[in-house]
């Protein structure tokens, strides 16, 4: 099943324009990971699983305006995002400079104009302010509540992409007012702002 395919099976509706995207950054990341060690997984399989676990929230989020990804990496699920919601303010914050570079020229290449990327670790970020911060496999839910502390506020969500160990973070970081959706192996934590 393509791209296109399993996304519409999940009522997630993309123009042409994203699935192109798609296409493109397969090959770049083919390209560029053989030399410089992006991602453990670069067979075309595996990188569509890695962009629909990318996407997948997509169908059941709240609208938002800007987002903040933090350790990027090799795109996911952060530059995934942008490529799906063009109208998005989408920071990509991720501090390894050949990761930077990789983002660099994917952003270069397909024009995403609503892409900046950060080369920087979360905690010595300023001055942005985003409706939702992403993560996917950074760290424990309490320290990336810490670490984006000054960056949110009451209004501020989060969606973390989490695996088995959930549970007990949930309990060490003492949040209120979230939900999980449990897909396969993956548990995404989506901890709604007050708004």
């Amino acid at each position: 099943m393509n791209l296109k395919n399993q996304c519409e099976k999940i009522n997630l509706n993309f123009d042409e324009k994203f699935y192109e995207n798609c296409n493109k950054f397969i090959q770049t990341l083919q390209e560029w990971g053989k030399i410089h060690n992006l991602s453990a997984e670069l067979e075309t399989q595996k990188i569509e699983k890695n962009i629909m676990d990318s996407i997948y929230p997509l169908s059941f989020l709240d609208s938002f305006e800007s987002f903040a990804d933090i350790g990027t990496g090799a795109g996911y699920p952060g530059l995934i995002l942008a490529m799906a919601k063009p109208e998005v303010k989408s920071y990509l914050i991720e501090p390894r400079a050949k990761r930077v570079a990789f983002l660099n020229f994917i952003k270069n290449s397909l024009k995403l104009s609503n892409v900046e990327i950060i080369c920087n670790r979360i905690e010595n970020v300023q001055d942005i302010k985003v409706d939702l911060f992403t993560s996917r496999a950074v760290t424990n839910t309490a320290l990336l509540m810490e670490l984006t502390k000054e960056l949110s506020s009451e209004d501020t969500s989060f969606l973390f992409y989490k695996g088995s160990m959930l549970k007990s973070e949930l309990e060490d970081a003492k949040i209120k007012n979230y939900k999980i959706y449990p897909v396969n192996e993956r548990n995404y934590l989506y901890i709604k702002g007050q708004k």
